[in-house]
């Protein structure tokens, strides 16, 4: 017992030290609504510039959302500029239905940002997210935040 117990250990410790692979941090709305005045923010910290970056919109809600699309406006902020822009990101079709991942009546979507994998600059990133949406607030939204994937 001592010995896989030490092994554990020393596990946690390599792994500890390891630099982060992947942010992901959403927003949880308790009514399952999100207004236009509720812009959840996430900050991130990027050190390695010779990689190449997926960035996401990550979005859950429940079957009963309205609509096949979200509007969402983008603000970014990095280390040396600042940009905003609006997006809408397709969420289903009429051949497919739901495009993310389904469990029971809530969907998962990971859609990125960005076309194709990007590299960033060293520094902090904070990302800023508002619907934009006619319905507001728009209901039957879970969660809403962003996902960063170093590409390997």
């Amino acid at each position: 017992m001592k010995r896989v117990s030490l092994f554990i250990f020393i596990l946690s410790l390599l792994t500890a030290c390891q630099p982060i692979e992947i942010f992901e941090r959403t927003k949880f709305f308790a009514a399952h609504s999100w207004s236009s005045k509720d812009k959840p923010s996430f900050t991130f910290e990027i050190t390695d510039t010779t990689a190449l970056y997926s960035v996401m919109l990550v979005l859950r809600h429940t079957d009963a959302y309205s609509y096949n699309n979200i509007w969402i406006r983008l603000q970014t902020k990095g280390p040396q500029d600042s940009i905003s822009v609006r997006r809408e990101f397709t969420l289903a079709t009429s051949s497919q239905g739901w495009l993310g991942s389904g469990m029971d009546d809530i969907f998962e979507h990971r859609i990125p940002f960005n076309n194709k994998p990007a590299p960033l600059k060293a520094g902090t990133y904070t990302f800023t997210l508002a619907q934009d949406m006619r319905e507001d607030p728009l209901e039957h939204i879970l969660n809403v935040g962003v996902r960063v994937q170093k590409v390997k």
